[in-house]
């Protein structure tokens, strides 16, 4: 019998990729808590879903802020930032080093950081994409799992970019998570891309 995944997903944002995620769990991984900086629509989406929900609001001190991040986590198998926009702190990163991903619009290491689909469009590339990584303590810096990449049309707009970003991005984490296994030995997750 497969045991499924235990992830907790960060959130601050509409919660689409956590609704991706919400939406294909099967014998492979389950969401069993969804976290948030502050009230957002992705904890309706985690609410509706039956899914546990905690609100963690961002403090100035930020070591404290992280501790309590870390506590209200606990233990999962694997923590997915889905749209949390939040720089998580050193203590945070290396407690759940090999068990922390993020995704990011972009084929790093290519235009990391918040605004990637603008400054792929400002370079001119003609190919960016979407990336899942590993989350170390640099922004947008950690081990790549996979990638995927998008072809930017002529005239395309920022915004449309971006959903059609999104699209590859919400299939690509679905489709690593179901490959995904915990590795015994080390404690962390190991992927399997297709």
């Amino acid at each position: 019998m497969s045991i499924p995944l235990r992830l907790t997903a960060l959130v601050s944002g509409s919660g689409t990729l956590l609704q991706a995620l919400l939406d294909n769990q099967d014998e492979n991984y389950a969401v069993d808590l969804v976290v948030s900086d502050r009230e957002c629509p992705a904890l309706d989406r985690a609410r509706e879903a039956g899914v546990e929900t905690t609100v963690v609001p961002l403090q100035e001190d930020r070591a404290s802020w992280d501790k309590q991040l870390a506590d209200s986590v606990g233990k999962p198998d694997l923590i997915v930032s889905a749209g949390f926009m939040k720089i998580l702190g050193s203590s945070f990163v290396q407690k759940y080093n090999g068990r922390l991903i993020n995704t990011h619009p972009a084929l790093l290491p290519a235009f990391p950081g918040a605004h990637a689909v603008r400054d792929a469009l400002e370079y001119g590339v003609k190919i960016t994409g979407s990336t899942v990584h590993y989350v170390d303590e640099g922004v947008d810096t950690g081990p790549i799992i996979a990638q995927r990449a998008v072809t930017i049309h002529s005239g395309e707009h920022q915004d449309e970019l971006h959903e059609r970003i999104k699209q590859v991005e919400r299939e690509l984490l679905v489709s690593l998570l179901r490959s995904a296994e915990i590795d015994h030995d080390s404690r962390k997750v190991v992927f399997h891309d297709d």
